[in-house]
């Protein structure tokens, strides 16, 4: 009845702690960290022995809001008590969406909270999703410590400081310098700001965690497949809260996602010291069912770690894929086929809600570029939401996630305390998304000096701790200097996984006419790797208004997307980008802050021309289509259509299994006359689909012909209209 009281009182959902929680972030781990304050037990504060099971309380929803131009809060006593004038927001928040839309500095956010008696002897750990940029954090008075960073989860052991009724302050700063990240572009000149929008606040989830005598705090799953089945290694990290030594039992569990029994399980007996440790077990699922973006088959896999008794003391549970890449052949192989990929990339910024974005926003962008074909990106230059991660992993869209390093200089590049923010940065996207069948690789850095002696050592330190914390996946960043490189040697692109090369010929590099010799001089200078152009486009800046812009890239984008399909060591395309996005650069003369236009869509989702252009050229397979017999004066009653996917020579280009053809015939009122739908085998060379019906009386007729994958996702689309002709006289 206890628990059952907490989640009616308490607004508690009994369950394991997230998956990306992580261990109090920022203490010790970033150069502005505060000392992290002695722990206490809950047994040796309140007396009680451990309790089981754990629980969440959400701290989203109303918050005090106040700025600090001058940085005075602090001596003012925020930190205990807010200002008389503070403003009320919604947490998770921005500050820069409305009056204060370009603001950076400091502010502060406040929550007052009370939490049950009941549970005032548990152990509990405070956790943000992300906060931009530099954080402080206090609790009833009392300074827990500090954050660096925008984009990745941490948290704070809170027991020693919790209370019934507790006041929660939180000091926030986003001003850029030389040695944040993201931070000033000195690449570009002294001060020069980083090419997206300064939001700075709350910007995900902040809850609190209760657990009791152990914790189990996260997983990392790693999956090999081999022999039909897939053998699963789930590493746990765990920790004891209690004085002595605990006798526990650890189990996990394989499940398909979306229901059925257990499809694998392990487990063993372990003796917890006090403290944090891990335990790896082991399991293989026979039978495997792959993880493809066309058949993204999850499992989940659950950890329950139980005490002598049998009473639950902490559960988990991730979702994963089993899936091969490789990379061979100067090619990407997914589950052995080779595949040639294609993408946009998009900010997570919005008018509405910049990037404090909210479930809705996100799954409505990411359905648009499934729409858009999308199967692959880059997703921009830092972490990503949680949400939008679930959403690729279960939607079908490859990855390579980037920390947010962009336009620096070597000195930068250089610089320890750089090195070790960015290594930080790195570890935690690592930790937390680790999971992630959609993640393909990691990427370190954008348009910086990769090409100097500083940036070629920043590169291998990235690398060389990237491998050792996730061997399984490839290491790359995005290289906008590839043609300037004398030899090859020269560039940390020599040593990456795979060459991601931001280009922009016919507009900032140069004409247009020089991209074939270019591509054919970059393809020679690095023979053994294959490239993917991670970025392709047109700033609006070069043309005289909005509707000439898209002119220009709708040129581009069919002019550049038919010239790189023909090297066959091009394994993808990445177009820059899906939204316009707001920033203090790359904007018409005469402004200093406003929307840099490079979207398919407008920043309020407004779509361009170019949005229909890249979906037909993105289009995996093709459909032909007449009318069958073939008529002119009366009503059709029949249609032949073939269906065959796109060739290797072109990108992009993979095979097709398990798709279906759907068509309607409608009237010239919008009545529908016929239709059905067929499940195609693997569509290769054309296929043939045939159709008949009564012919209608009617002077129009209409039939359309659609495409889907087979997660429901229109691949394709074509229609085919009869009009009744006119007669003579």
């Amino acid at each position: 009845m206890l628990l059952l009281h907490i989640l009616l009182a308490w607004s508690l959902t009994l369950a394991a702690a997230p998956a990306n929680l992580q261990p109090a972030r920022g203490q010790g781990g970033g150069p502005a960290a505060v000392p992290r304050p002695s722990r206490q037990r809950p047994q040796e504060r309140a007396g009680v022995p451990p309790t089981q099971g754990s629980a969440r309380l959400d701290l989203n929803g109303e918050w005090r809001f106040r700025t600090d131009a001058v940085k005075r809060g602090e001596a003012q006593g925020w930190p205990a008590q807010p200002p008389a004038d503070a403003e009320m927001v919604r947490v998770p928040h921005t500050w820069n969406v409305g009056k204060y839309e370009d603001y950076e500095g400091v502010a502060w956010y406040f929550k007052s909270f009370t939490v049950p008696g009941e549970l005032l002897g548990w152990h509990f750990e405070l956790n943000f999703g992300a906060t931009f940029y530099h954080s402080r954090v206090w609790l009833n008075g009392v300074e827990l410590g500090a954050h660096e960073g925008g984009h990745t989860a941490y948290s704070f052991d809170v027991t020693p400081h919790l209370r019934r009724d507790n006041f929660l302050a939180v000091r926030l700063d986003n001003m850029p310098t030389a040695q944040t990240i993201p931070g000033w572009a000195q690449r570009l000149g002294a001060n020069a700001w980083y090419d997206w929008w300064h939001y700075g606040g709350i910007v995900r989830d902040v809850w609190l965690n209760a657990s009791g005598a152990a914790l189990l705090r996260r997983q990392q799953i790693r999956v090999r497949v081999a022999g039909g089945g897939a053998d699963v290694t789930s590493r746990v990290f765990l920790e004891n809260f209690s004085p002595g030594r605990l006798t526990a039992r650890l189990l996990i569990r394989a499940f398909p996602e979306g229901g059925g029994p257990a499809v694998a399980t392990a487990e063993a007996n372990v003796t917890l010291r006090p403290g944090a440790q891990e335990q790896t077990l082991a399991l293989r699922i026979e039978n495997v069912r792959l993880w493809h973006f066309d058949r993204p088959n999850l499992y989940r896999l659950e950890a329950e770690l139980r005490d002598a008794g049998g009473a639950l003391l902490s559960s988990l549970g991730d979702t994963f894929g089993a899936r091969t890449l490789e990379l061979r052949d100067r090619g990407l192989y997914l589950n052995g086929e080779r595949v040639r990929l294609s993408g946009l990339t998009r900010h997570e910024d919005s008018p509405w809600e910049g990037l404090a974005e909210t479930r809705g926003t996100i799954r409505q962008d990411y359905d648009a570029l499934k729409e858009l074909q999308v199967t692959f990106t880059r997703p921009v230059h830092y972490p990503q939401h949680p949400d939008v991660l679930d959403y690729c992993d279960r939607n079908g869209i490859l990855l390579v996630p980037e920390i947010p390093i962009w336009q620096f200089n070597e000195r930068q590049l250089a610089d320890p305390k750089v090195v070790a923010l960015a290594q930080k940065m790195m570890r935690e996207m690592i930790e937390q998304d680790y999971n992630h069948p959609s993640i393909m690789g990691w990427s370190v850095c954008n348009e910086s000096e990769t090409f100097t002696a500083g940036g070629r050592a920043y590169v291998r330190a990235l690398k060389e701790m990237i491998d050792e914390l996730d061997p399984d996946r490839f290491v790359t960043f995005a290289d906008d200097g590839l043609p300037g490189l004398k030899r090859a040697e020269d560039s940390a692109s020599a040593f990456v996984d795979f060459i991601m090369w931001n280009q922009y010929f016919g507009t900032w590099a140069g004409p247009a006419a020089l991209l074939p010799e270019t591509v054919e001089r970059v393809g020679r200078m690095f023979p053994d790797k294959m490239i993917v152009i991670s970025e392709f486009g047109a700033a609006g800046i070069f043309a005289r208004d909005k509707e000439r812009g898209d002119e220009l890239r709708r040129r581009i984008m069919r002019d550049q997307a038919a010239l790189f399909s023909r090297h066959d060591f091009i394994g993808g395309l990445i177009f820059w980008c899906y939204q316009d996005y707001k920033s203090h650069r790359n904007l018409r003369p005469g402004m200093d802050k406003g929307y840099v236009e490079m979207g398919v869509v407008d920043e309020n989702r407004q779509r361009y021309p170019s949005f229909d252009l890249w979906k037909e050229l993105n289009a995996p397979a093709r459909i032909g289509v007449d009318w069958n017999p073939p008529t002119t004066y009366t009503p059709p009653a029949g249609f032949r259509a073939t269906v065959e996917r796109r060739g290797a020579d072109e990108i992009p280009s993979y095979a097709l299994r398990g798709y279906r053809l759907a068509w309607e015939v409608t009237d010239y009122d919008g009545r529908k006359v016929a239709g059905g739908e067929q499940e195609l085998p693997e569509v290769g060379a054309p296929f043939t689909v045939e159709g008949k019906w009564a012919a209608p009386a009617t002077r129009a007729v209409t039939l359309r012909l659609r495409l889907y994958r087979p997660t429901g996702f229109l691949a394709h689309e074509e229609t085919l209209e009869w009009w009744q002709p006119l007669s003579g006289g």
